[in-house]
């Protein structure tokens, strides 16, 4: 495998054309890089610091193996790779000169892009979140349901959306952009949890379906509200209303350190299907 088997282009029509089918042959590893490239073709890379996208796509035989994506001002976010993808990758970046400011996926993914990285250009890596992600296998809603009801947040809850949202941003240290347009929450829909007096009580957001593919996130609340049931309800609402879309995944990510949450996610009928990682660089690169 030779580093120029990587195809790189700026542009996301030609991305898409060539590798968007492997994107939605495996919906759920491949969650992330789906909703980034709908928010890209739908709103552009301008919130992303005015700079210009890379995309590459590893062919061999007519087939794509593998694919990444580099935001302006963001990481590099690859597909799986072997050691020896990871290492052909690592290659022809840096001798198209571009730095790599972290890297963004599945685990092993990146941690052999991580090594690659290092010994290409002697830059070195630090471990700086970790994550598991799930699939819902068979959904099992909780028994008994707390006492309330579901309701799909309209224009008039915005702000109650997005001080919860900052507020589930801070818990998990979160910088969020200055702009809500800009964040990652500005395009997904929301679903509260009310008491039977109509009081929310708890949050949860999904993306809208792509390739077959809904992705819950986030799941918030309060942490005076806590201990009732009420994210169990809300996830098994917006899982459900998932399911009434057609959408053949359901995924969810969690926080390795958070066991109320991952044993919650695991009694709804989600099952961990594996853990993902980000890796900051610093030091060498690429002249």
């Amino acid at each position: 495998m030779r580093p120029d088997d990587w195809h790189l282009t700026e542009d996301l029509d030609d991305f898409l054309a060539g590798g968007g089918e492997f994107l939605r042959s495996r919906p759920a590893p491949h969650t992330t890089a789906l909703t980034t490239m709908e928010r890209l073709r739908t709103r552009g890379s301008a919130e992303y610091g005015g700079g210009v996208p890379l995309f590459g796509r590893l062919e061999r035989a007519g087939e794509v193996d593998a694919t990444f994506y580099r935001l302006p001002s963001r990481g590099l976010a690859p597909t799986s790779l072997t050691p020896g993808q990871a290492d052909t990758l690592a290659a022809r970046l840096v001798d198209l000169g571009h730095a790599v400011p972290y890297v963004t996926a599945d685990e092993e993914t990146a941690t052999v892009f991580a090594q690659a990285w290092q010994r290409r250009t002697g830059a070195t890596s630090k471990l700086r979140v970790r994550l598991h992600l799930y699939r819902l296998g068979t959904l099992t809603p909780p028994e008994p349901f707390p006492e309330g009801r579901a309701r799909v947040a309209g224009e008039e809850d915005h702000a109650q959306v997005v001080h919860w949202c900052h507020e589930f941003a801070a818990a998990v240290d979160e910088v969020l952009p200055a702009s809500w347009a800009d964040t990652r929450f500005a395009d997904k829909h929301f679903t509260f949890w009310e008491t039977p007096d109509g009081t929310p009580v708890s949050i949860a957001g999904s993306t809208a379906k792509i390739g077959g593919m809904v992705r819950v996130d986030p799941v918030y609340t309060p942490p005076r509200l806590r201990g009732h049931g009420y994210a169990a309800a809300v996830t098994t609402e917006v899982t459900r209303a998932a399911l009434a879309t057609g959408a053949k995944e359901v995924v969810l990510f969690t926080d390795p350190g958070n066991p109320t949450s991952n044993a919650l996610y695991r009694r709804l009928g989600y099952v961990r299907i594996t853990d993902w990682a980000v890796y900051d660089f610093s030091g060498a690169a690429p002249e």
